[in-house]
């Protein structure tokens, strides 16, 4: 009979040690500097394409483990460095993962490649949800797709908001409304090549955290699709719709679709940042001495660190169930995905809330990293669904009740 092991093989070990190596060498020594910038870091980007931690093989590699943890892993390490720069690195998967979720094999092929380019010609994407008046309630999108049919084009208008590279990306992916009666049901997505009139960049946010990660409006003003930038295609997208208005057949939407697979890895960024707080905390305590020893050894603060690791502790393990889930084709009966998210956000607010505390006032200044920690972590509450939304979804999947 196999033994049962929490520990990561071989393969994962070597994943981890190589990715932790970039963030601690390439990533950390930028991290203030670009946080202060506001500004996105092409530098940190160009060093991540040369050994091939932002490029297509990467992103499939990981995406096909069969394990599911690679991407958990890598999230993790990269975060550990730091959320802004991270999360310029990994923006354009979202886009990406959004092509996989919705897109037929052919779709895939054509434009996952595109997203990413090649050293010294790099390419992003961005994966555009959001709107002003429709954050977490995907049913209030206002975004239209109209179709052309003589041309076999689609017509898409609206506004989109807080999408990770919005407007400067080559590739934007959009979700928009094809059929208002339905609502939610009545959504599609779609592919914006580089170069189509009609998109633009709206409002760049100057924002509390992760500063580095480019974050602005996108507006579509008549933007011309052809046909084939549909994901899923025209023949799929009516059978679907055909049993929405039947009142049958799946209810997910192609941004739920999008965000169910992201939401571990989204979980494994938050316990990066969590980890850093904690570590550097830890270290802090131990060297810093007050009354004739050092601070670690008052149990006021010796229980907060135990608290800190065993809450990121705690979130990892949900991260790993779900990401595996997600890889062995399990459903979410639970909302297990959720339940990561939910508890790895919450868990990065704690834990760098302590980790300034134990610093007291030079947690609270610039020259420490744990204050830019904290800053960061906020929006892992927030963004791809909010705490609050996530427990929604949770609560509806275990009582099996239409809760608003």
């Amino acid at each position: 009979m196999t033994t049962p092991s929490f520990d990561l093989g071989p393969d994962h070990l070597e994943l981890q040690q190589w990715v932790r190596t970039f963030a601690r060498d390439v990533v950390r020594p930028a991290a203030a500097e670009w946080d202060e910038r506001e500004d996105f870091p092409w530098p940190v980007l160009e060093e991540a394409a040369k050994i091939g931690l932002y490029s297509l093989d990467f992103f499939a590699t990981q995406s096909f483990d069969e394990t599911g943890l690679g991407i958990p892993v890598t999230m993790e390490e990269l975060f550990w460095g730091d959320a802004g720069i991270g999360l310029a690195i990994v923006g354009t998967t979202l886009a990406a993962a959004s092509v996989r979720a919705n897109g037929t094999d052919e779709q895939v092929g054509e434009w996952v490649p595109a997203m990413f380019g090649t050293p010294g010609d790099l390419r992003t994407a961005a994966f555009c949800s959001s709107e002003p008046d429709a954050g977490s309630d995907v049913s209030a999108m206002r975004t239209r797709a109209a179709y052309d049919e003589a041309r076999d084009e689609w017509v898409l208008d609206g506004t989109k908001t807080w999408a990770t590279n919005g407007g400067m990306a080559d590739i934007h992916v959009v979700t928009a409304v094809v059929d208002p009666e339905l609502k939610a049901r009545g959504q599609a997505s779609f592919v914006v090549p580089p170069g189509t009139p009609g998109l633009s960049q709206g409002q760049k946010f100057a924002k509390h955290g992760i500063r580095a990660s480019h974050t602005a409006e996108v507006v579509l003003d008549g933007v011309r699709l052809p046909g084939r930038c549909l994901l899923g295609g025209k023949e799929r997208l009516d059978e679907r719709l055909a049993r929405a208005r039947e009142g049958s057949g799946d209810r997910t939407q192609p941004s739920m679709a999008t965000f169910e697979r992201t939401r571990p890895a989204v979980g494994a960024q938050a316990i990066g940042i969590a980890r850093a707080a904690y570590e550097y905390a830890l270290d802090y305590a131990r060297q810093r001495e007050q009354f004739g020893r050092p601070i670690v050894e008052n149990q006021a603060i010796a229980f907060m660190l135990a608290d800190m690791r065993t809450s990121i502790d705690a979130a990892r393990l949900l991260v790993w169930r779900a990401a595996w889930m997600a890889a062995q084709g399990k459903r979410f009966e639970a909302a297990e995905g959720s339940m990561s998210k939910l508890v790895a956000g919450e868990t990065a607010i704690e834990v760098t809330g302590k980790a300034m505390q134990i610093l007291g006032g030079n947690g609270f200044t610039r020259d420490y990293p744990v204050e830019r920690m904290a800053r960061d972590a906020r929006i892992y509450t927030i963004f791809e669904g909010t705490s609050e939304i996530q427990r929604l979804v949770i609560a509806r999947a275990i009582s099996g009740a239409r809760l608003r």
